[in-house]
């Protein structure tokens, strides 16, 4: 049981300022988007509706940094602009379930229980009833667990429901589930997911893949799936877009998203300068190992890119000034917080980026590293190859395929129609999570 301090109350949470990292009001917080939980776990909050510059827009919970009585505060100063839209799965807690009826009792507000970690989440844990009496008298109210009232949260089609289940798989899984369907099933079950959980499952399939699953999707939701995803891993899929698409997209983007896209796209395929991604830690020589590990913790970084900061002079985006070196985490988890970067940086091998891939692997093979810096001729940062970025050019193109290929052959997924999903190809996949966890 949750003690009910530690419960937020949605209705509160519907009249709270949207603020930027700052603290500056930037909107309202309209409405609170929940989809279901896997199994019998609770519904969670997959984000906020805010209005904002008169328009109504849509606030994912893991751009948010704290939630308390002052407002909903952000993690950084931009928002999305691009309006809400409520998919197939989602709910929303104040137009869905706010005044449904339950027997003589009416929905009036909604607990939420906030989970932290490297990952917080906020999910429904009670519902709160009221019931009137006789005329003018006043109203009686309880609390109860969000499960007895389960059926307000359920997914309403078995394509939700499927949304539902696959939202907390290994997006990794969830690749080679989606493999194994017809391609409008595949669409179906895209269409289905949010932005977020659609990006992860882009960058676990081969490009030729990720443009059959988008096709059919329009700008919007095109550019706010290719918001969530990693730049190295967009400029492979825009890459293989034709030009008059590739186009469209570039322009409808952020400018300065659109020139690191840009830059990223005029390296040849097969070169350091293809594979790299700008999105590093980089600080100055002066910053303190305590601000290096504020921006290691920041759980929206991938874990190969929060293992090292690398050091330059200013300017500190890419292109950056002069480069120094690398500070690997472990190295700031011995050093006392006030310690400069600059008296802990590490000289290690970085390469050009026109250097071929192949070459890349020999060197983080040669030298053990998890990361190498890509500097140009004139010792300037312009990002850098993760080994899990060459590992997916080791590996045959097919691979996937051929991991798949086993379940396919017992639980084929070509016999299901358009839009229902395979029961045996979903229990299959269940059953290869069960192992690759074990």
């Amino acid at each position: 049981m949750t003690p009910a301090t530690d419960f937020i109350y949605a209705y509160r949470i519907m009249r709270l300022p949207l603020l930027d990292a700052g603290g500056a009001p930037i909107g309202k917080i309209d409405d609170i988007v929940v989809v279901p939980g896997r199994g019998n776990e609770a519904p969670r909050v997959l984000g906020f509706v805010a209005s904002s510059q008169r328009r109504r827009i849509f606030v994912t919970a893991a751009r948010v940094a704290s939630l308390d009585n002052t407002g909903v505060r952000l993690k950084s100063y931009d928002i999305d602009l691009n309006p809400f839209r409520l998919r197939e799965g989602e709910r929303l807690l104040g137009a869905d379930v706010f005044d449904k009826k339950h027997g003589d009792e009416t929905v009036v507000d909604v607990a939420l229980h906030h989970q932290g970690g490297h990952n917080p989440v906020w999910s429904v844990a009670k519902v709160r009833l009221a019931k009137r009496g006789a005329l003018l008298a006043r109203p009686t109210f309880r609390l109860v667990e969000w499960n007895e009232l389960a059926a307000l949260f359920a997914p309403a089609t078995p394509v939700a429901a499927e949304a539902a289940r696959l939202r907390n798989m290994h997006p990794s899984d969830v690749a080679t589930f989606i493999a194994a369907l017809p391609i409008e099933q595949r669409r179906t079950i895209a269409a289905a997911m949010d932005d977020e959980r659609l990006a992860d499952v882009l960058e676990e399939l081969p490009e030729d893949e990720q443009l059959r699953l988008i096709e059919g999707l329009d700008l919007d939701r095109l550019n706010s799936v290719f918001d969530e995803m990693e730049f190295d891993d967009l400029a492979d899929l825009l890459g293989k877009m034709g030009i008059e698409q590739r186009t469209q997209v570039l322009e409808s983007m952020d400018e300065d998203d659109a020139d690191t896209m840009r830059q990223l796209l005029s390296w040849p395929e097969g070169t350091a300068g293809a594979l790299m991604t700008p999105e590093v830690i980089v600080l100055s020589p002066e910053a303190t190992v305590a601000e290096a590990l504020a921006h290691v913790r920041d759980p929206e970084r991938h874990a190969s890119i929060a293992a090292q900061v690398f050091v330059t002079h200013g300017p500190h985006e890419p292109p950056t000034g002069g480069y120094m070196g690398v500070v690997h985490f472990q190295r700031l988890l011995r050093e006392p917080p006030q310690t400069k970067l600059k008296d802990c940086v590490q000289h290690e091998p970085t390469i050009p980026p026109t250097m071929p891939e192949r070459d890349v692997m020999t060197r983080l093979a040669t030298y053990n590293l998890l990361s190498v810096a890509v500097v140009d001729a004139g010792n300037h940062l312009l990002g850098a190859i993760t080994v899990d970025d060459v590992l997916d050019r080791a590996l045959p193109g097919d691979w996937r395929r051929a991991q798949i290929a086993p379940s396919v052959a017992h639980h084929p997924a070509s016999h299901p129609t358009s839009h229902t999903i395979n029961p045996s190809t979903s229990q299959a996949t269940e059953q290869h999570t069960a192992r690759s966890q074990q």
